[in-house]
């Protein structure tokens, strides 16, 4: 397409080249063409090869800031007025946060949809170095942080940094809290389109208001509806009005005060599907939940039958076993081991079965090999009895071993992605340590041999000043002999007189 447009018609910023009566620009092979009506012929290739990707870059990023706003202070005081959905990050200002990096053409997309939705969201992002004063006053703790804000609530967003995924997030929370179903042919409409939600059922209540004030705080997960209960299909009786429903796998379960407990708690923990694909997100989510994480760690792309048997084995317990283990377990599957080795700080080979648990970092393995559903089923039954050892935790020397174990990985990390940079990273610094420690032990070794040289020439000279001295005075003695024994012979001499 661009070779075939070789010249491009653009607005002359400032008044066309004259000569005589009529307006030009260069020659051809100036690049630049005869200007017609105060337009400018250019050809982009003539002027350089580069120049069609620097206009696309351009024309991109004037694009995004179409749709992404710059925020600054005053956001302050005009964010009551909208609903917002921003992105307090870093990844203009900090070339070395990677996420933030990764996140900036996600965040485009997300403002471009959500613009073309004609959603009253509006998508803005803001420097957290520059207005570390609203970073704070939001509670931004790390970067990039997502929010949406809408009137005196911020609501967090901690899902998968996708674009499908925050822009339900930002539909689902800018919107009514709870949603009315008026028929039912909604309901089914609703039913087929969300994998989970609740629905409360009956007229005015205490458990009404408990369930708007649930809805009020876990918005941010799932969706909550309330209808009539003439929206039900007939085959659905309850056993009492009003009641609290979740739908997920294909069927529905009431909410029972006296088993089930607090109704928050309740949600939390069925807000997921019983059977999961589990990655680091989902998990850091069930850390909410206080259910122990049943996963069969595996290879999605390895067919092999130990792969695909302990995948069947997990889903089975986690649909026919539900009354069971519902309430304190959640059951799935992660491809891959790389996650898990690193949490578990252990090498776990694939296929395998581990049960986490997400409050304490505590962790079970199977003492045996699971080979059947009834194999799982016993082993989740030793867990819940305490028979089985647990690993891990998060004491003191798991807490040391985290330290070195995080300080190993990432420098294999820097070798192995870069065998060079971690030499001069790591080399440089030892290289120098390892040069003044030399210097050091050397300085030391060469003044211990001066001094011993030194008192080795000095202690010869003090012997023979030593003997002179003696010799010194044995010679003088005589001399004073002498001339005491004359001195007496005078007196000896002069009393005879």
């Amino acid at each position: 397409m661009l070779r075939e447009a070789r010249e491009i018609q653009a607005p002359l910023p400032f008044p066309a080249w004259s000569a005589g009566s009529c307006q030009y620009g260069r020659s051809e092979s100036g690049a630049v063409s005869p200007c017609v009506g105060g337009r400018l012929h250019i050809n982009i290739f003539s002027l350089s090869p580069f120049l069609p990707l620097a206009v696309a870059a351009f024309i991109l990023a004037a694009d995004a800031n179409l749709f992404v706003k710059d925020l600054d202070d005053s956001f302050k005081e005009d964010r009551k007025d909208d609903i917002w959905l921003v992105d307090v990050s870093m990844m203009f200002y900090a070339p070395w946060c990677g996420h933030c990096k990764k996140l900036e053409p996600v965040w485009n997309e997300v403002g471009k949809e959500i613009s073309s939705l004609g959603s009253p969201v509006k998508v803005g992002k803001m420097d957290a170095t520059s207005y570390s004063s609203i970073a704070s006053e939001f509670g931004v703790r790390g970067y990039p942080t997502i929010k949406l804000l809408k009137g005196d609530l911020a609501y967090n967003y901690r899902g998968p940094r996708t674009k499908d995924d925050i822009i339900e997030f930002a539909n689902r929370v800018a919107g009514p809290i709870i949603r009315p179903l008026p028929s039912q042919q909604m309901f089914e409409h609703v039913q087929k389109r969300h994998r989970v939600l609740f629905l409360y059922i009956g007229g005015e209540s205490p458990l009404k208001e408990k369930y708007i004030e649930v809805a009020s705080e876990l918005i941010v997960y799932t969706y909550f509806f309330s209808a009539s209960e003439e929206v039900l299909p007939e085959h659905m009786k309850l056993p009492e009005m009003p009641a609290v429903l979740v739908f997920k796998d294909g069927s529905y379960f009431v909410y029972d005060e006296y088993e089930d407990g607090d109704l928050s708690s309740w949600v939390n923990r069925e807000r997921f599907q019983s059977y999961l694909t589990i990655d680091g997100f989902t998990l850091y989510e069930l850390g909410d939940t206080g259910k122990l994480v049943v996963i069969a760690v595996i290879d999605d792309k390895n067919f092999s039958a130990e792969h695909t048997k302990l995948k069947s084995i997990i889903q089975d317990v986690a649909k026919h076993y539900r009354d069971h283990f519902h309430r304190n377990f959640q059951f799935g599957h992660m491809d891959g081991n790389e996650y898990i080795n690193s949490l578990l700080m252990d090498d776990l080979k694939t296929p395998a079965i581990v049960v986490l648990n997400t409050s304490n970092q505590e962790y079970f393995v199977p003492p045996k090999s699971i080979e059947s559903t009834e194999d799982m089923v016993h082993f989740i039954y030793e867990i819940l009895e305490g028979v089985v050892e647990a690993h891990g935790g998060d004491g003191i020397l798991q807490r040391i071993k985290r330290i070195i174990y995080d300080a190993k990985s990432t420098v294999g990390s820097v070798f192995k992605s870069s065998p060079l940079l971690g030499c001069f990273l790591f080399g440089l610094p030892l290289g120098v340590i390892s040069i003044m420690c030399y210097g050091i032990c050397t300085a030391d070794t060469d003044g211990g041999s001066d001094e011993a040289e030194a008192s080795k020439k000095e202690t010869p000279g003090q012997e023979l000043t030593d003997e002179g001295t003696e010799e010194e005075e044995t010679s003088e003695q005589p001399v004073d002999l002498q001339s005491g024994a004359q001195e007496q012979k005078t007196i000896v001499e002069k009393k005879k007189d």
